[in-house]
């Protein structure tokens, strides 16, 4: 059974760093792409970041680049989601995905949205407030 499940949540001031992790079992993750999607209450949810399953290249949502990295640890089967930087406004639920489509060429803009993503997490909750 392939099951994702996402860590490393909590309250955090403006200004200061989470790690989020998104852990899978009975399956591979090396061989997925991978996406990290928040929703925050009151709106849709809404594509962050991912990282492909050919040459890890990585995308980024306008609104956390420079701020968050993805990056994976193939060893513990696992996709990480250094936050930095965090304000108020990147409150939300986070979620990780995985697809075994590949991530390339022009396509490749498409995978920060849900459509392409077959397997989800049940989320991990960020708050980030003074």
């Amino acid at each position: 059974q392939l099951q994702l499940v996402e860590s490393g949540g909590g309250l955090v001031q403006p200004g200061g760093s989470l790690r989020l992790s998104c852990a899978a079992s009975g399956f591979t993750l090396e061989y997925y792409a991978i996406g990290w999607f928040r929703q925050a209450p009151g709106k849709e949810r809404e594509g962050v970041s991912c990282i492909n399953n050919s040459d890890n290249s990585t995308l980024y949502a306008d609104s956390v680049k420079g701020r968050f990295t993805i990056s994976r640890d193939n060893a513990k089967n696992t996709v990480y989601l250094q936050m930095n930087s965090l304000k108020p406004d990147d409150t939300a639920v986070y979620y990780c995905a995985a697809t075994r489509r590949l991530g390339y060429g022009s396509g490749w803009a498409l995978f920060l949205m849900e459509f392409v993503y077959d397997n989800w997490g049940q989320g991990t909750q960020v708050t980030v407030s003074s």
